[in-house]
């Protein structure tokens, strides 16, 4: 398990990650990417039981990245962790590389497919439930975008999980308050977010998504939870950690171009990765 510190600068090293993937290959969605990175570090170097060398051991926690268009952070997570080399993130959305979208039939970790967004809270309920049944200890996880979450399809797990009590099951939405399409609020309003998933049943945890220390607490919590799931509201920042893209829109899904490349590099006090 590592320590605060080691967790910040695995933190920073994947933001690095990040936007040097999306530089290289030209596209990608750099803003939701950002704001997840520390609740992945968290989970993949603090808190889940998991094993690189054995990917697909019965007995190991589960992750579902519902927001799969974040898959820069999760693929350079899983790089970092051990599950694939580094290199491996040069290939991203080229041709018998990387997915722009995980691929649990092509990429070591991926413990689910997603990109279509609003079933990844669906199949990570299908897995605890399996759990259960199979009386297995693991634990499985699940990150939603605060967009998907407007979607019908969420609700109708939500109310599932609650249904059947799956305790071994954890919600985080990453509630970075942007979609693609502009201000979550003004597109159509979560509010107030924790009172619905309560409503169907889960134990309600809300956080700074951006602090590791808060992370930490609030999936120990979640952990002992007993009777019942547990939704943990992460308040993010888009983009976080590069300042031109903070809380900008607009970088939802675009590149940066070679200017912006060298300063999001410099802010986050990377080690150049090279240019295209």
């Amino acid at each position: 398990m590592e320590s605060l510190t080691k967790l910040k600068q695995m933190a920073r090293t994947i933001r690095c990650d990040i936007i040097t993937t999306i530089y290289n290959t030209g596209s990608g969605h750099p803003g939701g990417s950002l704001s997840v990175t520390d609740i992945l570090t968290v989970l993949y170097f603090n808190q889940m039981n998991i094993d690189p060398k054995n990917p697909n051991k019965k007995d190991r926690d589960r992750f579902v990245l519902s927001k799969g268009h974040a898959s820069p952070a999760l693929y350079s997570t899983l790089a970092r962790r051990g599950y694939f080399p580094i290199e491996e993130l040069a290939k991203f959305r080229k041709i018998n590389g990387l997915e722009g979208h995980p691929d649990m039939r092509e990429t070591p970790g991926v413990d689910m497919s997603t990109g279509s967004l609003g079933q990844g809270i669906s199949a990570a309920g299908g897995m605890a439930m399996a759990g259960k049944l199979d009386n297995l200890p693991y634990r499985v996880y699940t990150v939603i975008g605060d967009g998907e979450a407007q979607e019908g399809q969420v609700w109708e797990a939500a109310m599932t999980a609650g249904h059947h009590k799956l305790d071994n099951l954890c919600v985080i939405v990453d509630y970075n308050k942007i979609q693609s399409d502009g201000f979550v609020r003004k597109i159509k309003t979560l509010d107030p977010l924790g009172a619905k998933f309560r409503a169907f049943g889960f134990a309600v945890i809300t956080i700074d998504g951006n602090d590791i220390a808060e992370i930490i607490k609030a999936l120990n919590k979640a952990k002992a939870t007993k009777g019942k799931p547990t939704a943990i509201i992460a308040n993010t920042i888009k983009g976080k950690g590069v300042s031109y893209m903070e809380n900008e829109k607009g970088w939802h899904g675009v590149a940066p171009n070679a200017e912006q490349y060298d300063q999001a590099m410099k802010e986050l006090g990377c080690h150049k990765k090279g240019r295209k």
